[in-house]
């Protein structure tokens, strides 16, 4: 199973502030450890919403674009790991091991082709795949 583990901005990651030497450190520690153990499929930081846009739609499909930064910090990502797990609990015990001194991350399940149900038809799960192979093509 897929989760995204989402790094939930602060105000100092919305300052700008970037991590001390020893946090670089602790982090490079664990994603070694992620990636050592077939966990973590990717992972980065995000800049402050500040460098940000919103893209908002209408009820008619109508798009506006709103510039960061936002205002409501505990709503913002600052990162995000994806974890190849067998369980949301796996997905935790690798989480509460993240060398964090404050802050909070929200773990997440991606969907998969039969949360879908029949909508997503055989001919549209031909289609994704399609895409997913040009897209592995081009990161190779």
């Amino acid at each position: 199973m897929r989760f995204m583990v989402i790094v939930k901005a602060t105000e100092d990651s919305e300052k700008g502030a970037m991590p001390s030497q020893d946090m670089l450190e602790a982090m490079g520690a664990y994603n070694e450890e992620l990636v050592k153990a077939g966990v973590m499929l990717d992972g980065d930081g995000l800049r402050p919403s500040s460098y940000g846009a919103r893209v908002r739609f209408d009820d008619e499909g109508n798009a506006s674009v709103i510039d960061g930064p936002f205002t409501e910090t505990k709503e913002l990502v600052s990162g995000y790991w994806v974890f190849e797990v067998s369980s949301k609990e796996e997905a935790v015990e690798w989480a509460r091991k993240a060398p964090f001194r404050g802050g909070e991350l929200e773990i997440r399940p991606f969907s998969v082709p039969e949360d879908f149900g029949e909508a997503f038809t055989p001919e549209l799960q031909e289609k994704e795949n399609e895409l997913r192979e040009i897209n592995a093509q081009r990161q190779a």
